[in-house]
């Protein structure tokens, strides 16, 4: 078998598909959407190919080994998402060729079911509210905000209030039975996310996500020790060198590597065996399409320190069966490879030129804030 040709598709509002076909006609599918910088993934990924053109497709840990050292510059979102979506097009067709699960792959499934949160927001407590019923009345039972927005590195204790009050808001209407998450985006100073994670203490979060930003990752430790309350990250990490430190400081009780960046499937599967060495748990990152919460599903179901998949929607607009939720899970699929077929008319309707600017964040001062 070999790889023969791929087409990539920019996919409204912002995700970057690719379809992997081999001289045997089987085809694999991949996402690797990169937020903003999706035409630089598009020319890695073209620059990619060309390299393993004419390769077994089902060396997978071979090609990820060339890919990622052959170009002598290792690292970094455009190259480790362009790795990550050609990696999951892969294990779809070696799932294929075999007529099994990725998981199956991977040593077998350790659940039978994967539990599933969702993504609300908004400045005003009534709307905040009002979308979290919207979700619990989905039969979700996790829900993650993100309660701040521009905070500078010392800031005043009405931002702290700010937040605290709608924590409360939607802890008072969830009760004590609903899990709840939040997402601090690194949108925090060390000294703000200390002071953010003790005034929200009493209700209990989840976990405090990405309290500040990766880079150095001895200031997350610090924040780490100051809280009762579980710290995640990880969505801006790569490959498994890019969560070896956070892992062995121990900087975050739940890690979170986001399989179209940290280097695909396989790679977070080892990131997830690392983290197993450390109690940690296991909360992949997903706010992208179906395909690439297609890869998160297979890797859930073969971890056993996995806690939560993220997810933004189940593929209504994409797939051909999509994802359905029962009572805050998605059942594990037993159909081969990613376990996914994309409707590819439903693809042509949604395909656009795939320019997608980040949102900016300002201070009040008109400064750049972190998004």
């Amino acid at each position: 078998m070999k790889i023969k040709n791929y087409q990539l598709y920019h996919v409204r509002p912002r995700y970057l598909l690719l379809k992997i076909e081999t001289d045997d006609g089987l085809h694999g599918w991949g996402e690797p959407t990169l937020e903003g910088q999706t035409p630089a993934v598009e020319a890695a990924v073209r620059q990619l190919m060309r390299l393993i053109q004419d390769e077994d497709p089902r060396r997978i840990e071979h090609l990820w080994q060339r890919m990622y050292r052959c170009g002598f510059y290792r690292g970094g979102p455009v190259l480790c998402s362009a790795i990550s979506g050609i990696e999951q097009a892969l294990w779809d067709v070696l799932g294929k060729s075999l007529n099994v699960p990725v998981y199956q792959l991977l040593g077998g499934r350790v659940r039978d079911r994967i539990r599933v949160y969702g993504q609300i927001g908004s400045r005003r407590p009534e709307i905040l509210i009002e979308r979290f019923r919207r979700l619990r009345a989905k039969g979700m039972t996790m829900a993650k905000f993100a309660p701040w927005w521009a905070t500078k590195i010392v800031d005043s204790p009405a931002v702290v209030e700010r937040a605290v009050n709608l924590m409360a808001a939607v802890r008072e209407e969830a009760g004590t039975g609903f899990d709840l998450a939040l997402d601090c985006h690194g949108r925090l100073s060390p000294a703000m996310a200390i002071r953010f994670a003790r005034a929200l203490e009493p209700y209990h979060p989840m976990f405090l996500e990405e309290p500040c930003l990766p880079e150095n990752v001895d200031t997350l430790v610090t924040v780490a020790r100051s809280t009762p309350i579980p710290i995640a990250t990880g969505e801006r990490l790569f490959t498994k060198w890019g969560f070896r430190e956070v892992i062995e400081k121990q900087a975050a009780a739940i890690v979170q590597p986001d399989l179209s960046h940290v280097g695909g499937i396989f790679e977070a599967r080892k990131v997830a065996a690392m983290a197993e060495v450390y109690y940690a748990a296991v909360a992949p990152h997903c706010p992208l399409s179906a395909v690439s919460l297609a890869a998160c599903v297979q890797l859930a179901a073969c971890i056993p320190n996995f806690l939560a998949q993220e997810h933004v929607n189940l593929g209504e607009k994409l797939l051909v069966r999509p994802f359905v939720i029962q009572n805050g899970h998605i059942g594990v699929p037993d159909t081969p490879g990613l376990g996914i077929e994309v409707d590819e008319d439903k693809l042509a309707e949604l395909l656009y030129d795939g320019h997608w600017t980040t949102p900016e964040l300002r201070h009040d001062d008109g400064s750049v804030a972190d998004w």
